[in-house]
């Protein structure tokens, strides 16, 4: 023990005699003692596996500062530990007695992805290199190192995972560039909402966003997440109804690896993706109920637990949930945990339905024209107050989503540069003529007369608006063409779609 202590003190290495460990059976392992308690969740946990008690004791000097450090001398002890521990990092040795190093590598690798792992030999082996290298490992480095060396190794590869625990959050956003847009508007309704989003944005509350299909809960939950300051933390969304039932514990919890016939490897579930940021849970109104006490005990002690874990894992995250169902009648009907109905309930903002924001329309209809503009390599322009007026008429059942699928519909198909109310399907003239007090047959000649007057524009463009020309490919007499023109209005229309 002496010429180690002297060994490592000529190498540079300071060295603290209360975290070197007395002999112990190979198959011990121990956590390094000198990591205040308190300190521990702030640090990356790394693996040391080595045979050689001597190596353990030099690797644990070296990094016990900045790390919380945990040795093991076989790799059945490591794969143990793996299973049980959240491991960031590894040392390996190569030369194990029993599993090899190699061997450990790719279990772990299969099964934790994310866990960095360099490899340590006694000597340089080219080969033995790149068949690790293949295996997933970070490095490959031989046990004459430096010490310097091995500390800059040790932190890129800790900066590495951090990479790729980033590009997997990244890639489980789903992230709408223009979602401030979206929820723009200049009506009192949605005023109203965004004063509401403004004054807690900054808290921590849990929030309930309430509203129809279709009104952006998910966009306004985008709004609140950026306006609390969390612009650079993930905001992850989860759609609970779009889910398999049997495979919305595992999105959201995560799962370890043999847990289920078809769980290869280990996976992070959604609530730990979040860590930092916003977890997004949408639909929330159909969470099973097994599943709702779960997500009361993620919320009240704020950790959660991977299907076939053991252990509980920590959890930091503002959560935000929304439903189209009324959760106080489910909870009265048993399907609702009331508990858990108070508990995302802190702070209720309710996204008004579009026919209660018409005033809104210009915006929006503006808003997606531009957007599928981009989309087909259009030029359209604008659209006619005639047709705003009728959309303003419509019901709107499908809501926001509803008019986008609208407008990317007649911008696919036109071949204008103005959409007019010749463009828009029948429902939504008739929404129009139900909202007057005209009777039937007013109602049915208002309905030929949009027929007729479509018909005839048809024409008239194929035609190059050529009247003569329009009424021989009708079959119809000059004069009887001329007489529809004008009473179908048809001259200003064609005025207005010939000068845009």
């Amino acid at each position: 023990m002496t010429a180690l202590l002297f060994g490592l003190t000529r190498c540079g290495v300071p060295v603290d005699t209360t975290v070197l460990v007395a002999a112990r059976p190979r198959w011990a392992y121990n956590t390094a003692l000198s990591v205040p308690s308190s300190m521990t969740a702030r640090l990356k946990t790394i693996l040391v596996v080595d045979d050689d008690e001597g190596m353990r004791d030099t690797l644990t000097a070296i990094l016990k500062r900045d790390h919380r450090v945990i040795v093991v001398s076989t790799g059945e002890a490591a794969l143990a530990i793996v299973k049980r521990e959240d491991v960031d990092l590894m040392l390996l040795d190569i030369r194990l007695p029993g599993i090899g190093g190699l061997e450990v590598l790719k279990t772990v690798k299969e099964s934790h992805s994310l866990i960095e792992v360099i490899m340590i030999s006694v000597i340089n082996e080219v080969e033995t290199a790149v068949k690790a290298m293949r295996l997933g490992a970070y490095h490959y480095i031989a046990k004459d190192f430096e010490y310097d060396a091995l500390r800059s190794l040790v932190r890129n590869a800790s900066e590495h995972q951090d990479l790729n625990r980033r590009v997997l959050t990244l890639s489980a956003q789903v992230a709408e560039q223009s979602d401030r847009e979206f929820v723009a508007g200049s009506s009192k309704a949605l005023q109203h909402t965004m004063e509401l989003v403004h004054k807690v944005a900054k808290l921590s509350a849990t929030v309930l966003i309430l509203g129809e299909s279709g009104t952006g809960k998910e966009l306004l939950a985008r709004l609140v997440h950026r306006e609390g300051g969390r612009d650079d933390a993930p905001f992850i969304t989860v759609n609970v109804a779009a889910i398999p039932s049997e495979l919305v514990e595992s999105a959201l919890f995560g799962h370890e690896k043999g847990s289920f016939t078809s769980a290869h490897r280990q996976q992070l579930g959604k609530f730990e993706l979040a860590s930092g940021g916003t977890l997004f849970l949408d639909e929330i109104g159909d969470l099973r109920l097994d599943l709702q006490v779960k997500l009361l005990r993620a919320i009240q002690e704020g950790e959660i637990e991977r299907v076939g874990g053991t252990k509980p894992i920590k959890t930091d995250f503002r959560l935000i949930a929304a439903t189209n169902v009324d959760l106080d009648k489910a909870v009265k009907e048993g399907r609702f945990r009331e508990d858990l109905y108070y508990r995302l309930n802190v702070i209720p903002i309710k996204m008004p339905p579009l026919r209660e924001r018409v005033e809104d329309l210009p915006e929006l209809v503006n808003l997606f024209i531009r957007r599928f503009n981009a989309k087909f390599h259009k030029q359209v322009t604008g659209i006619s107050e005639s047709a705003l007026q009728i959309l303003r008429s419509y019901w709107w059942p499908g809501n926001i989503r509803e008019l986008e699928n609208l407008i990317e519909r007649l911008v696919a198909i036109t071949d204008k540069v103005w959409l007019s109310d010749e463009d828009l399907p029948f429902d939504y003239h008739f929404a129009k003529l139900d909202a007057s007090d005209r009777g039937h047959e007013t109602l049915f000649q208002e309905a030929c007369d949009t027929f007729e007057r479509n018909f005839i524009i048809r024409a008239l463009e194929r035609s190059d608006w050529n009247v003569t020309a329009a009424a021989r490919y009708l079959g119809l007499p000059l004069s009887t063409l001329k007489h529809k023109i004008g009473r179908l209005d048809i001259r200003e229309i064609a005025r207005r779609l010939r000068g845009a």
